[in-house]
């Protein structure tokens, strides 16, 4: 699976989101943004993650950056996921894989010694003009967001 690096212009999306509307990254023009890619709603990894980003979601906002979450989940469990935990920003669902696999998000993963196809858990920022920034590959959930947002507050 190719993987995307800084200076490359990010894949155009429009997926739907926890409401069913329709979000495209072309929206969010003049915006930085962190769009994350997550295996599962509800898990320990994915809250872990998805609740620093929403504890730093105040910081990202007054900087001008946005932040997405995608996973392969659908609507009815983005909207639990969002109230059970407070989440304040949007996720988006990519049931094909389709946008996953363009960002190299998706791909073959061993868990356990067993060898699968799955979500790559990634993150990327992406500039005001729709370029990549930064792109992280096999992120570990604990602590990310933070350096994120630190490296996005450089930027």
């Amino acid at each position: 699976m190719p993987r995307l690096e800084a200076g490359v212009k990010a894949p155009a999306f429009s997926l739907l989101d926890q409401d069913e509307k329709k979000v495209a990254l072309k929206d969010l023009k003049g915006k930085q943004v962190v769009v994350y890619f997550y295996p599962a709603d509800d898990t320990p990894g994915c809250t872990k993650e998805a609740c620093q980003f929403n504890e730093n979601l105040t910081t990202f906002n007054r900087a001008g950056i946005a932040v997405l979450g995608i996973s392969p989940d659908g609507a009815v469990k983005h909207q639990k996921f969002r109230k059970k935990y407070g989440l304040k920003f949007p996720l988006l669902s990519d049931p094909a894989h389709t946008t996953m696999e363009t960002y190299g998000a998706w791909g073959e993963k061993t868990l356990y010694g067993k060898k699968s196809m799955g979500v790559i858990r990634s993150t990327f920022l992406v500039d005001e003009k729709g370029v990549i920034v930064r792109a992280w590959y096999n992120v570990r959930a604990d602590g990310h967001a933070a350096k994120v947002l630190e490296e996005a507050k450089s930027q």
